[in-house]
């Protein structure tokens, strides 16, 4: 140490260490004064006085205020409105503009290449399934909906319930055969055909729930998964007929 300290006296280190110590000052502090002018702006507090409301002439106090008078309304015309209104959960009415019609030709060839739940996505003309979530174009070769872009037909590749017609009772073809083992034709040419929501709140059948994920999540109960496999080894016709098997169980217990 002693030697090392030697040779940084005889280098010069040591003297310009002191010297820098010994020049560096420290700046005093200073307290910041910050104004005191009012943050609002406000005419009331710089004591303006607001100028006075502007009251309407006399003889507008006087005369009331006459609410238009509305055309009667037969009860053809209402019906009329009621059935524009209600429209089938599988033919949403939708404003269509030029850049929407424009699909590409390959879009519009493949898209009967998948009859189960559509192989053509479009955001706009495609129909939300209820179970799988997929916004596609149906794969129907006769729908003029998906393939004419007719906004007034409805799709036929997607269900719809008679009772709510609404869009949980919206089903592809391929999740309505494996989530409830019924097809899409037979849905067509029953006009009663009703959701596992309306089936349900009727008391029709027994333990017959929706079984998508988002409405077993409500019920606090975990999603099925691919539970396709699983049924069909067991027997049964679809994963709803698995459910039902499963909740009566549960209850006998």
């Amino acid at each position: 140490m002693l030697e090392n300290q030697a040779r940084l006296e005889s280098l010069g280190v040591a003297n310009t260490i002191s010297q820098l110590r010994q020049s560096k000052k420290h700046r005093p502090y200073q307290k910041k004064v910050y104004g005191l002018t009012p943050l609002r702006r406000s005419q009331r507090i710089n004591n303006h006085l607001t100028p006075p409301r502007s009251q309407p002439p006399k003889d507008t106090l006087s005369t009331p205020c006459l609410a238009p008078k509305r055309e009667k309304v037969t009860l053809c015309e209402e019906k009329e409105e009621e059935e524009e209104k209600q429209r089938p959960a599988n033919a949403p009415l939708i404003n269509l503009s030029d850049a929407d019609l424009q699909i590409s030709a390959e879009s519009s060839a493949r898209r009967c290449n998948s009859k189960g739940r559509g192989s053509v996505y479009n955001p706009v003309l495609g129909i939300c399934c209820h179970f799988c979530r997929q916004k596609k174009l149906c794969g129907e070769e006769d729908c003029k909906r998906c393939g004419s872009f007719d906004v007034n037909e409805p799709c036929l590749g997607k269900t719809d319930c008679s009772t709510c017609h609404s869009s949980t009772g919206v089903f592809c073809r391929a999740c309505l055969k494996i989530r409830y083992g019924e097809e899409i034709e037979e849905v067509r040419e029953n006009k009663g055909w009703m959701c596992p929501h309306c089936i349900e709140a009727k008391g029709i059948k027994p333990y017959w729930i929706c079984n998508s994920s988002i409405c077993l999540r409500k019920r606090k109960m975990p999603p099925t998964g691919i539970a396709v496999y699983k049924a069909r080894e067991m027997g049964y016709k679809s994963v709803a007929h698995l459910l039902v098997e499963e909740l009566k169980r549960g209850k006998c217990r």
